[in-house]
This record gives C-alpha cells, sequence and structure tokens, in this order.
C-alpha cells in the first residue's frame, strides 16, 4: 500500500475513538524507524477531519546528562533505564490529558542539546483533542496505561541505522563513529526493550515502514 493510503487509514482509526477526554496516542518504535515523520504527517489528515492535534516527542522529555550515562556512555542498559524522566511525561501530558486531568499540558520540560530544563508554557486542551506523542519505549509499563491508541512504527536495525546515521551527522560526528555507537548502545538497549515489553504485541497496530513509501498496516487483535 502507498503511503497516503495508510495516513488516511491509522487517521480514521484515530478519530473514531470516543472518549470524554483528549485522546492520548503512542507513536513507538526503535530509533529511526520513522516515528517522528509518521506522527507529523498525521496532523494534516486528523486536523482535516475537524479535530485539534497535540504534537510532542520523548526528546522534550530527556533526563540530564549526567543520568542518562551514569552506566557509562555506550550502556545499552543505561539507554533503556536512565536516558527519560517517565514521571514528567505522565506528570506534564498523560495525566492531565486523561480521564481525571484538566487538559493544561506542557510539551516539553527539558532541552537535552542544552542539557538544561525548558520552562515551557503550559497550553490548554479541548475536550476532543488529540495528541501524537513519538518516541523510543512508549509502551513500557511506566507509561503504557497512559496511553488510548498505541502504534509501533517497525523497522528492521539495518534500516534503522542506515536512516539514522546521516540524519545525526547533520549534528555533527563522524558516520563510522555514529554507527559504531548506534551498535553499541542504542541498539542492544532497544532489545532490551523489544524482548522484556514486547511491544508490538502491545500495540493496538504496527506499521511496517522499512520501506516507507509502501508501508503495512497490520491491526492487532488483543
Amino acid at each position: 500500500m502507498t503511503r497516503q493510503p495508510v495516513l488516511d487509514q491509522l487517521a480514521d482509526h484515530i478519530v473514531a475513538l470516543t472518549l470524554p477526554h483528549p485522546t492520548r496516542i503512542a507513536i513507538d518504535g526503535v530509533d529511526a524507524a520513522g516515528k517522528t515523520t509518521l506522527a507529523n504527517e498525521l496532523v494534516e489528515p486528523i486536523e482535516a477531519r475537524g479535530r485539534q492535534v497535540l504534537r510532542a516527542s520523548i526528546d522534550g522529555f530527556h533526563r540530564p546528562r549526567t543520568e542518562r550515562y551514569q552506566r557509562g556512555a555506550d550502556s545499552p542498559a543505561g539507554y533503556y533505564l536512565d536516558s527519560f524522566d517517565h514521571a514528567a511525561i505522565r506528570a506534564e501530558l498523560i495525566e492531565p490529558l486523561g480521564p481525571q486531568g484538566n487538559r493544561v499540558y506542557r510539551r516539553a520540560v527539558f532541552d537535552f542539546r542544552a542539557d538544561a530544563p525548558l520552562d515551557a508554557p503550559v497550553s490548554h486542551a479541548v475536550a476532543d483533542a488529540i495528541l501524537l506523542f513519538d518516541g523510543v519505549f512508549l509502551l513500557r509499563p511506566e507509561l503504557n496505561d497512559g496511553w488510548d491508541y498505541r502504534i509501533f512504527v517497525h523497522a528492521d536495525f539495518d534500516v534503522a541505522v542506515a536512516r539514522a546515521v546521516p540524519r545525526d551527522q547533520a549534528h555533527g560526528g563522524a558516520a563510522d563513529a555514529l554507527a559504531a555507537r548506534y551498535w553499541q548502545r542504542y541498539v542492544p538497549g532497544q532489545r532490551i526493550y523489544l524482548q522484556t515489553v514486547r511491544p508490538q504485541e502491545l500495540a493496538d497496530v504496527v506499521v511496517e515502514n522499512n520501506d516507507p513509501a509502501n508501508p503495512r498496516l497490520l491491526l492487532c487483535n488483543h
């Protein structure tokens, strides 16, 4: 299937959800699987169906560098266990937009490039808004019960790393060194997640995204 029909089908599934609070969508997957691209592409078709979209990413919820690398800069366990502030994701987004929330939320709390907290302004969501939140490790136990719909974007590791290296070169670094870091830290960290959490079994839909021009949509039955 070409890409636009997949986007339209996903948008239809999402807007069909009827909840008394904003709909919280997790767009999960390994590094460079295509999560952010998919989230950004879903904004237009969802808005065209008459719904307000809130965009946020796990990149706005990193922990400080000293905490992220406390087990070592190349530690896979450190990547999985120490990278992100799950309590802040719940406090600033998941809970305010949930059944008991006041719909007052913040999209980000930390600038990982500056390694400093963000004093981001609060925003107010309408009751039928849709949060598209992309990131890694989103279906882990600390977060999974906070999502109303779960999308897992799949790409093989060799495909994902081949995408990630040129993307990351825009921020500096040699291709060989960047690739080595993915295979030493990020890929093994993702394997911990895939083996312990089994996110594809928790997802409502899996997007097979090795070929972004022709993705496949797999609906999951739980």
